[in-house]
């Protein structure tokens, strides 16, 4: 029984290990790449990098908050349902606000290629503050709703302890139906902004003449946009593919559960400066010069 014990202790502190050493070092960058992306004014000033800064704080805080909870479910550690609330509601935000945000740029981009003379019009700084807004109000009803139910229903909300997940806030059938319709609606719409905004910007590149090496970088930065965007996709699905999961047996659910939260929250959190940032010449020379820790302010400043 020692024996298994040790063994069992093994395996979760290598998985916990692999969890933080996947996600840190994207942090890191997610991090660098901020400082980088404030460095300018036209990064500040243009609404497809103010849509990327957005994106790359929302990965980094998901990062953070859900692989914590992660940890601390995975070694069956207690948290007060209080504190727990609170790192519930920032990963739950988070988590949904990404596809979202991503949905946004996709929308910025379908503006920029199908409507270049409206662009400057419609995709200025405040109604790119403005639409990010109504995504957070998007985000955070549902568990808002929530956590208002669980402290109005349960009367040990502020002295008990439990292991911090998502469903500890579920008291009521309807909070279940609530939660699935919800995630379902936002599911289907944000597939649909993709789909629709995707086929007009491959159509459009397609018909305006332009040189062959443009249309290659095109046609691949759609690709690993719509991978990217697979990714974050199912985020809405996460707690349906848990649940489809747990049919199985205990041992192999575990492992399967783990390899559902790797896939389906972290990767693609870390993928947002590969696809978005490195990609981009600017920020990219920008990132290694921070990254090389060389002072180079005045040359790049405005």
């Amino acid at each position: 029984y020692a024996r298994q014990t040790r063994q069992i202790n093994t395996v979760l502190g290598i998985k916990i290990a692999f969890v933080f050493l996947l996600s840190f070092p994207f942090v890191c960058i997610n991090g660098i790449m901020l400082i980088t992306l404030r460095s300018k004014t036209v990064f500040r000033e243009t609404s497809r990098y103010i849509l990327f800064t957005h994106m790359l704080c929302v990965d980094s805080i998901t990062l953070v908050v859900t692989v914590v909870i992660y940890i601390f479910a995975m070694a069956l550690l207690n948290l007060a349902k209080a504190v727990c609330a609170v790192f519930v509601l920032i990963s739950a935000s988070c988590s949904r606000n990404a596809p979202l945000t991503l949905a946004l740029m996709s929308l910025e981009r379908y503006v920029a290629v199908c409507f270049p003379f409206l662009h400057c019009k419609i995709a200025t700084p405040k109604t790119t503050g403005l639409a990010l807004g109504f995504t957070w109000l998007i985000s955070t009803v549902s568990i808002t709703v929530d956590l208002i139910s669980v402290f109005a229903l349960d009367p040990t909300f502020e002295t008990s302890q439990t292991v911090c997940t998502r469903e500890r806030f579920f008291v009521a059938k309807w909070q279940v139906v609530a939660f699935q319709v919800f995630n379902g609606f936002c599911f289907v719409s944000v597939t649909v902004v993709l789909i629709f905004t995707y086929i007009s910007i491959i159509i459009i590149v397609r018909t305006i003449p332009t040189n062959r090496d443009s249309a290659i970088k095109a046609r691949q930065t759609i690709l690993l946009h719509i991978i990217q965007l697979a990714f974050c996709l199912n985020t809405f699905v996460y707690s349906q593919i848990e649940q489809l999961l747990a049919m199985t047996t205990t041992s192999v659910f575990v492992n399967l559960r783990y390899l559902n939260f790797i896939f389906v929250i972290v990767l693609p959190r870390c993928m947002s400066p590969l696809i978005y940032g490195l990609r981009d010449e600017t920020i990219r020379h920008l990132f290694l010069v921070g990254l090389c820790c060389i002072n180079s302010d005045k040359k790049f400043r405005h």
